[in-house]
């Protein structure tokens, strides 16, 4: 029998989830991630912080968020009921404000004048120009000129919100180059700055902070369907590009015998380039500085990855993502761009819940599972609105040939 739960278990003092995570990063990035460890293992568990961090989380964000029973999409598919934790009525729109007004709230009392980080999909950058705002800090973020163009809405966002957008034009100038690039701006003032990574990924401590920040979402999940059902869900489903709002979803129910389903995006086709699905078709090797699941091309370093949706086209995973699914206990499944835009249509129109591209590869998944499992419950984590996709959806694929 095992003398800590898992959450007390994993990851252990190096940062590791079994063979997975780790930090392996040059001496100056290492200092700040042992600073940064240090600080959120002592402040991060003291009274005044876990305080005022509940506090923000019920005043400001307005949680806790509803678990909610789609019956109107269940009927239509005509087989397992499902439900959604809507982290599309979190404040700014999405799960990622979980973690980052966590991370804002550590570099506050660490004196921090600046918070830095990355975006895809521009849900990260959003929460943290909002977080930067709360606390009265600098905000800059950087992002791949192709999201950029790509979820605009958000972009004016952050601007609105007074955060500085740094346009990332190397590469393929999508998600990994702007973690590149944050990276290279933290560093060249990492006294007065703050990396507040946008998903858990990246050296130790990272994935395991933002893990913790996101097990509201999980903890509070596993209460609210308890409390409607008096039974657990028999299945638990979020979609997976680094996996932030999965690792808060899975969570709570690791230890459960609940199924869990990290839904990947598939993209267009299996081959390179063509989808961005790390623990399906990706190789153990490593990316920013931990060891992990990494899609990789010839030269073996990270290859070209695609997704419809911003937020998931990112060649590796999260380390505890890695290690859940080569133990087990997570199934990697997937959802390919016709599956999620039709997904992304059914709940708009029979629930009037507009999803992000993200969450809605998780809801093309949940249809596709109950059908295969007509008598059982599938918790979905909805972990955004798709406010920020809409233009490009309506454009790209319009609802006349869609829905």
């Amino acid at each position: 029998m095992q003398d800590k739960p898992y959450l007390r278990q994993y990851p252990d003092p190096s940062g590791h989830f079994g063979p997975f995570g780790g930090s392996d990063v040059p001496p100056d990035i290492a200092r700040e991630c042992a600073r940064i460890q240090e600080a959120y293992l002592t402040i991060g568990n003291s009274y005044d912080f876990v305080s005022q961090l509940r506090d923000i989380r019920r005043h400001f964000q307005g949680r806790p968020t509803p678990v909610y029973y789609a019956k109107r999409l269940t009927d239509s598919i005509g087989g397992g009921r499902i439900y959604l934790k809507r982290e599309d009525l979190n404040h700014t729109g999405a799960h990622k404000l979980n973690h980052c007004m966590g991370e804002a709230l550590l570099a506050s009392y660490l004196g921090k004048k600046k918070l830095i980080a990355e975006t895809g999909a521009g849900q990260h950058g959003v929460a943290l120009a909002t977080a930067a705002a709360y606390f009265g800090m600098e905000c800059e973020i950087h992002m791949g000129e192709v999201d950029i163009a790509k979820q605009h809405p958000n972009v004016i966002r952050m601007e609105v919100l007074g955060a500085s957008v740094v346009p990332v034009t190397r590469g393929q100038a999508t998600l990994k180059e702007a973690v590149d690039s944050a990276f290279e701006a933290w560093l060249a003032d990492p006294e007065d700055s703050l990396y507040a990574i946008g998903s858990v990924v990246g050296p130790h401590p990272f994935p395991m902070m933002v893990r913790d920040f996101q097990a509201v979402v999980g903890v509070e999940a596993k209460a609210q369907f308890h409390d409607m059902m008096g039974v657990l869900p028999d299945n638990v489903v979020a979609c997976v590009g680094g996996g932030s709002n999965a690792a808060g979803m899975f969570s709570a129910f690791i230890e459960e015998p609940c199924q869990l389903y990290a839904v990947e995006p598939l993209g267009t086709g299996p081959e390179l380039g063509q989808h961005a699905a790390s623990l399906m078709y990706g190789h153990v090797g490593d990316i920013h500085g931990f060891h992990t699941m990494v899609l990789t091309g010839e030269d073996g370093g990270p290859a070209p990855v695609y997704s419809v949706a911003s937020g998931l086209d990112y060649p590796g995973v999260g380390p505890e993502h890695a290690y859940l699914h080569s133990s087990g206990r997570l199934n990697a499944v997937g959802a390919t761009d016709d599956q999620t835009i039709r997904a992304f249509y059914a709940l708009s129109r029979l629930e009037g819940i507009i999803p992000a591209l993200e969450s809605a590869h998780a809801v093309a998944y949940a249809m596709e599972l109950a059908r295969q499992k007509p008598h059982e419950s599938i918790l979905v984590n909805l972990s955004g609105r798709g406010d920020k996709d809409v233009d490009f959806v309506y454009e790209k694929y319009p609802p006349a040939e869609w829905a």
